[in-house]
């Protein structure tokens, strides 16, 4: 198995990561947002939109 973050051989203590800081980097990409689990909740897409009008940011275009 290899790491997901540089691809060398994973190491038992930190699977599926090669070490901690790989470890760390994928934490710091879940908490700084750049992983996401989508969502169908109509409240999570409420608040993202609100959030995207506060911020000035363009809203996604809407599903057909």
């Amino acid at each position: 198995m290899s790491c997901p973050i540089c691809s060398k051989q994973t190491i038992k203590a930190f699977r599926p990561f090669c070490s901690k800081r790989c470890a760390d980097v994928d934490l710091g990409k879940w908490l700084t947002g750049s992983y996401a689990v989508p969502s169908d909740d109509p409240d999570d897409i409420e608040a993202a939109l609100e959030e995207a009008e506060r911020t000035g940011a363009s809203a996604p275009p809407k599903a057909p």
